[in-house]
């Protein structure tokens, strides 16, 4: 369990790389408009008001880093995977972070 009420971590940029790296999954839940300008070639794509929907497509035993524009809409996607029982970490600063560890 994460310390105090919050369950899923917030990580950097850099972070978030290595986690993928070892495995996790990265899921972008930006817009299909917003992940056609350009994403992480590792990402899968689940825009947010869609992610409840399709929780039956993640798998529950591998972690999940969820990444967005600005890390707002990640942070309410790892509140709902936490909720769901997913280890997940959520990228701040969205994709401008990521972009900029390249």
């Amino acid at each position: 369990m994460w310390p105090f009420s919050k369950k899923y971590r917030t990580v950097s940029a850099t972070e978030a790389r290595q986690l993928v790296r070892s495995g996790a999954t990265l899921i972008d839940v930006r817009t299909r408009t917003e992940w056609n300008s350009g994403h992480a070639r590792e990402a899968r794509n689940i825009p947010l008001d869609t992610l409840e929907q399709k929780l039956t497509s993640l798998p529950a035993s591998i972690p999940i880093v969820a990444i967005c524009k600005s890390g707002m809409r990640s942070a309410s996607a790892a509140r709902l995977l936490a909720a769901r029982g997913y280890e997940v970490s959520s990228v701040s600063g969205g994709m401008p972070a990521w972009n900029r560890t390249t």
